[in-house]
């Protein structure tokens, strides 16, 4: 008698083989149950991005799109018009610029991200 694991559409199995001569019945036996298949890994954590203040202003994205650059950070002074995000909509990139001068309060998105409408991009005072 051999042991194989085998795995069928995702879910493992543990089975026992044996060998039938050649004309003999083969033994009817109980299915197989199913093995636990180990644990997924969790991938590790990344920081959530800091929550603006309340009486900061929040640019969101004005499409779905993926980041591609974000020349700003937090503590920058920005005038009226200045780039905050470039983002890829489309197959063109759009600079999300400041509509006011003021100071970057909080960056909620990285190169390489991907946003939906409306998901907060920079907060501004």
């Amino acid at each position: 008698m051999k042991r194989f694991h085998i795995t069928v559409n995702g879910v493992a199995y543990d089975v026992q083989v044996d060998e039938v001569a050649a004309g003999a019945p083969a033994p009817v036996a109980a299915p197989a149950a199913p093995i636990a298949a180990p644990a997924p890994v969790a991938a590790p954590a990344t920081p959530a991005p800091a929550a603006a203040p309340a009486d900061a202003e929040t640019i969101s994205a004005p499409m779905p799109g993926t980041i591609v650059n974000v020349p700003v950070s937090a503590g920058d002074k920005i005038s009226e018009g200045q780039v905050l995000v470039v983002m890829e909509a489309m197959k063109m990139e759009n600079e999300i610029v400041a509509p006011h001068d003021g100071t970057v309060v909080s960056v909620m998105v990285k190169k390489g991200d991907t946003v939906e409408n409306g998901t907060p991009m920079v907060a501004i005072q």
